[in-house]
């Protein structure tokens, strides 16, 4: 299954005031870096893969439509999953977008 194109293009329009963003198929879905770094994944599962501060993780997990994201069977802190539930309306978007672009534009430029 390839990625939503009315969330990438949802996810483009939120980043569309940032500088040094990137667009890059990854992983079957599309990545949204910034710097060079990956804040936000329009999944090939659906919904969303977002970067997060790594000591958030489990705390962000509380919130509605999120679980781990798992890769090999692990699973990845500093990642989570959003459900299309959790990203239906451009708040609850907008909520995931920000934290994971919040993050990426921390790290060191790539």
């Amino acid at each position: 299954m390839a990625y939503e194109e009315e969330l990438a293009f949802r996810i483009r329009a939120l980043l569309a005031t940032e500088s040094n963003v990137d667009e890059k198929p990854m992983f079957g879905g599309l990545a949204f870096l910034i710097n060079g770094n990956m804040a936000v994944t329009a999944s090939s599962r659906g919904g969303l893969m977002v970067r997060v501060p790594p000591e958030q993780t489990e705390s962000l997990l509380e919130f509605p439509h999120t679980s781990p994201m798992e890769m090999s069977g692990r699973e990845l802190r500093g990642w989570i999953r959003v459900s299309d539930e959790g990203v239906r309306t451009d708040r609850q978007l907008t909520r995931w977008v920000t934290l994971g672009s919040d993050f990426a534009r921390k790290l060191p430029v790539k």
